[in-house]
């Protein structure tokens, strides 16, 4: 899959906000075009993970990578967000994941999976980020 994005939309002054299996599709996306940016929040973020279902796995490993690290080179402040209790992703995976990349991890003891299902339709810490 190709994704064209206008470079100058994307560039040092950005920040972006993204969860679930998006975080490493975005650090796919920036490893790939070599584009440097701002700040990356990534909440409940996991790579190289299967047996969430079939129907996922399949979808989310097109997105996986191997050189997770190498977003470090194309943002200096990464903060993974990520919760003890995901009913969708293991704790030991999202701090796996963060470990690997984060600048700052956030746990949150009872988040879920820090969506609406789990009660997050507001995130007031994400607007702290900007």
């Amino acid at each position: 899959m190709k994704v064209y994005v206008k470079a100058s939309l994307i560039n040092e002054n950005t920040i972006i906000f993204a969860h679930s299996i998006a975080p490493a599709f975005i650090a796919k996306f920036l490893i790939t075009n070599k584009i440097k940016v701002k700040r990356l929040i990534f909440v409940c973020g996991f790579n190289n993970y299967l047996g969430i279902n079939e129907e996922y796995d399949n979808v989310n490993k097109t997105m996986y990578l191997d050189n997770l690290e190498d977003v470090k080179n194309y943002c200096d402040d990464i903060i993974c967000y990520y919760s003890k209790n995901d009913p969708y992703v293991k704790y030991e995976v999202e701090k796996s994941f963060a470990d690997t990349i984060a600048t700052k991890q956030v746990v949150i003891d009872d988040g879920g999976h820090l969506n609406a299902e789990s009660g997050y339709t507001e995130f007031p810490d994400l607007l702290k980020c900007i």
